[in-house]
């Protein structure tokens, strides 16, 4: 919380990386890459709830494994090159459930 204020952590991660496919979970020492920024999201006080907003199957499986919430998967017109992050937050913002002062990007 922030000031009685209700955070939540929305961490992103599309699959079909054209650059380096796999990227979110490829192994970056020791863990896949996605875990770096949800360990510092559950470290950070601030943030009530975090969740992840991805189409990739694989990715919400590592993500879970980190206790990372997933309550929805990314429908795939929120997962291509030409998706805006506008549009992807508020998906996740309208698909979590419950109402937040604020939220943070990972």
């Amino acid at each position: 919380m922030i000031e009685q204020k209700r955070v939540l952590g929305i961490v992103v991660a599309r699959g079909g990386s054209k650059g380096l496919p796999g990227k979110n979970i490829a192994n970056l020492v020791g863990w896949p890459l996605l875990a770096w920024s949800i360990a510092a999201a559950q470290q950070a006080c601030s943030i009530d709830r975090l969740i992840l907003s991805s189409d990739d199957p694989a990715i919400r499986a590592v993500a879970r494994a980190h206790s990372c919430e997933v309550p929805f998967a990314r429908p795939a017109e929120l997962a291509t090159d030409t998706s805006t992050i506008q549009e992807v937050l508020i998906h996740a913002l309208d698909n979590v459930g419950e109402a937040f002062d604020y939220f943070v990007l990972l």
